[in-house]
């Protein structure tokens, strides 16, 4: 069984609790599942979760070369030369991040509200990037994209390899079954 979730902003991508977080317990109501890969706390978006532990290992393993795409809201206007400086490998301090497959400015996407919201500086601006890659160590995006000067305020995650949010139509907090071959 492999499972589209949309988790939404400030929970726990974990079944067992931690301190007063909602934690995946509180979505998922499916048994013997468990998360192929994680989120922060403080990010949004698709995770997967599997009963299968081949398909976990897939899921996660860098040497699958399988594709995450994200929505970043940055602080400041990112530049073409920043998106490009993505697209080599950085230098992370306790790892250098392989190059992002794609990095691109994008138009502000139609997303749900984040409760709480972004915090709003007038005198500072704020811009959309698309960024894929086939890693996903621990807070990379947010760590690559202030490595470029432009600190990550907002991430989301809208597609692990071919299951995408928006073709899954899942709204923050909402779950469904998918095809395992839809992912590869």
């Amino acid at each position: 069984m492999l499972i589209a979730f949309n988790k939404p902003y400030g929970v726990i991508s974990q079944f067992s609790p931690s301190g007063n977080k909602p934690t995946l317990k509180d979505f998922i109501s499916h048994p013997d599942v468990y998360p192929a890969g994680r989120l922060d706390t403080d990010s949004e978006g698709l995770m997967l979760l599997t009963d299968d532990g081949i398909l976990q290992a897939r899921i996660t393993s860098p040497r699958q070369q399988l594709a995450k795409t994200y929505w970043a809201e940055v602080e400041g206007i990112a530049t073409d030369a920043a998106m490009a400086l993505l697209l080599t490998p950085l230098d992370l301090g306790d790892f250098v991040s392989a190059p992002a497959l794609g990095a691109s400015l994008i138009a502000p996407p139609d997303l749900w509200p984040r409760t709480p919201p972004v915090r709003y500086r007038a005198a500072i601006p704020t811009t959309w990037i698309e960024i894929t890659i086939t890693e996903g160590k621990n807070r990379q995006i947010r760590r690559m994209t202030a490595m470029v000067g432009f600190p990550t305020l907002r991430l989301v995650r809208v597609a692990i390899g071919r299951i995408g949010l928006h073709s899954a139509a899942l709204s923050p907090g909402k779950s469904m079954v998918v095809l395992p071959e839809n992912l590869f």
